[in-house]
């Protein structure tokens, strides 16, 4: 079925055809539409879910955690100051191995105070526990949420499925949707391991710990989120045979031959890909990878991909203040470091509070890839 429908209601309407077991949520802009839509659901007998209105999203996050932790397919959603107030509860739901599932419509975070679209919010929750998927279009949000929903519980982790703030949230887009029994007959049932109602088997969950066993429950922890790219790989083939579209961890748009590439993730990839066409006309070898997955940290794919450029570009629409460039940028340093032959890097910063990010921008990245030099340590794009 072909739809017309912007990023928040796309997110709503696959939340609606994974029909979960309890949402909890507390609105919160440019991510209320989500949980505000999918309530009317609710109230229209079109879900069997749980809605559950709180008055935070501390208190979103905490009655997401309870409900998780007694065998409910659990999901919520989010935006910025209200991901920020939930950080606690990020760490006790990625600590406790809870198969959560968020939309995160990524915006600014205060001060001073703005509503729109950057990664800033996202990225500030990046040490959490929580798988991360960055989504380049409503389609692309709409499609990975049901994975995000496979993964999560076949990892016993939490996942975050993040749309650009009012660029992706409110942008009305071509969307194809699936039925919605094709849809649950994919997902199956969800039969946890455990759960606090189970009675028969009881549990302790979030006891405290303190030096004698602290390190290894988070080592568990550590090497859950090491294991799960596999998962993910797998997911997503399963889908792409189920329903036809396939996505990867990565993507590479024309860099068979290129000798520049920039690397980025969210819905400026769109706006890449037509400067990386109108460069090709010109014949300059330049190329674009996407990243779709950032946590986990896709290392080993990275080395393979990128290895073999003269100059990356690495584009972050965050940044982090104090370091050398955004999170993107440091992540990808890391992960080619100890490479013999490694491309040079080139960090810029781009987008932050929905600056306008234009074809001429990304065509000026593409330039400064190829020339492979540039004064600044890091280039703020756009910035007066």
């Amino acid at each position: 079925m072909i739809l017309a429908k912007t990023g928040n209601e796309a997110l709503a309407y696959a939340m609606k055809q994974v029909n979960p077991d309890v949402v909890a949520a507390y609105p919160i802009t440019p991510s209320t539409e989500i949980v505000q839509i999918f309530s009317n659901y609710v109230h229209d007998g079109l879900v069997d879910t749980e809605f559950v209105a709180v008055e935070s999203e501390h208190s979103a996050m905490s009655a997401c955690i309870g409900a998780a932790a007694s065998g409910c397919r659990t999901m919520t959603a989010t935006a910025s100051q209200g991901l920020a107030l939930m950080h606690e509860m990020l760490f006790i739901a990625g600590g406790l191995r809870l198969p959560i599932v968020m939309a995160v419509a990524s915006r600014s975070l205060s001060s001073p105070l703005n509503i729109h679209g950057d990664h800033s919010d996202s990225l500030a929750s990046r040490d959490s526990g929580w798988m991360q998927f960055f989504c380049e279009s409503v389609q692309e949000g709409y499609d990975t949420l049901f994975q995000a929903v496979k993964i999560a519980e076949r990892t016993s982790l939490p996942a975050m499925v993040c749309v650009d703030g009012f660029i992706l949230s409110h942008c009305l887009e071509r969307v194809e949707s699936f039925e919605d029994k094709k849809v649950r007959d994919w997902l199956g049932t969800w039969r946890p391991n455990w759960s606090l109602l189970d009675v028969a088997r009881p549990i302790l969950v979030g006891p405290a710990t303190m030096q004698d066993y602290y390190f290894e429950f988070k080592r568990t922890q550590i090497e859950g989120m090491n294991r799960a790219m596999p998962v993910i790989e797998a997911v997503q083939e399963e889908f792409a045979r189920e329903f036809g579209r396939g996505y990867g961890v990565i993507e590479e748009y024309r860099c068979e031959d290129a000798e520049a590439a920039v690397v980025l993730m969210g819905s400026a990839c769109g706006t890449m890909r037509e400067a990386v066409d109108t460069l090709r006309k010109q014949g300059k070898k330049v190329g674009m990878v996407k990243l779709r997955v950032f946590r986990p940290m896709a290392h080993e794919q990275f080395r393979r991909a990128l290895a073999r450029f003269k100059t990356v570009a690495v584009m972050d629409r965050m940044d982090t203040v104090s370091s050398w460039g955004g999170a993107l940028y440091t992540e990808i340093g890391s992960a080619l470091y100890h490479l013999p032959e490694r491309p040079k890097l080139l960090s810029y910063v781009y987008g932050l509070g929905g600056k306008e990010f234009s074809p001429a921008d990304a065509a000026g990245i593409l330039e400064g890839a190829l020339a492979g030099h540039k004064d600044e340590l890091v280039t703020y794009v756009g910035v007066r």
